[in-house]
């Protein structure tokens, strides 16, 4: 064999042992820089809202049906993450904590279910539905948000809410209710538990609401058509 074929041979071969140097190189440090553990999301959720209303009694024939609207959202709380809040304007996210919904689309069935216990409307439906309804109740979620500006830590809860005029599309009643409940812990668990129980107080404060302002409208003329 020539020198040149051997080496030829050679340079071959030590092209072949860079390249698996190198790719072996490039394997290990993909693996340094990938974390090890992965923490999991937790989901929460917000359900078994207990609304404390004092029922009316039952809604007489021309009692008004009531639509709910889908319930929006102001830009920030429109999404499954959590928030909270250290600095006055400046607010967080949770990393590894989640809603298993974003909250608006979670407070509906829960809107239905308090304003139905009032019973101060022939049905209470929830859109969409085919079906009609004399007046139509609007919601947006204005801020909800675990607040770590003082010592222990809140959730506030803000809910806008509009009586509307299906008909005439006219506003009939307006009201903003606010709920700021002490978190149970330092924690996204305890800031969960006390959403819950800012949601159920200002729920209930919305169906007694919501029945107050339908019997007034009942008593004026030609409001409730």
């Amino acid at each position: 064999m020539t020198k040149t074929v051997m080496h030829r041979i050679s340079f071959a071969h030590w092209c072949q042992l860079s390249a698996m140097c190198l790719m072996l190189t490039l394997v290990c440090g993909c693996a340094a820089l990938r974390p090890e553990h992965l923490p999991q999301p937790t989901f929460y959720s917000l359900d078994n809202v207990r609304t404390v209303v004092r029922p009316l009694l039952p809604a007489p024939a021309s009692a008004p049906t009531l639509i709910i609207s889908p319930t929006r959202a102001a830009a920030g709380f429109d999404s499954q993450r959590i928030i909270y809040v250290r600095k006055p304007h400046k607010p967080e996210y949770y990393a590894y904590s989640e809603w298993v919904d974003t909250p608006a689309r979670m407070l509906v069935p829960l809107i239905v279910t308090a304003i139905e216990h009032s019973r101060a409307f022939r049905a209470v439906i929830q859109m969409p539905s085919p079906a009609a309804g004399e007046l139509r109740l609007d919601t947006e979620v204005v801020r909800l948000q675990h607040e770590f500006l003082s010592q222990p830590s809140r959730v506030r809860f803000t809910l806008r809410a509009y009586i509307v005029n299906s008909a005439t599309r006219r506003v009939l009643a307006s009201r903003e209710f606010d709920a700021l409940v002490v978190a149970t812990s330092e924690d996204p668990y305890g800031g969960v538990v006390a959403a819950n129980q800012a949601v159920s107080t200002v729920l209930a404060e919305l169906a007694t609401f919501c029945a107050e302002k339908v019997t007034s409208i009942r008593s004026t003329t030609g409001e409730s058509r």
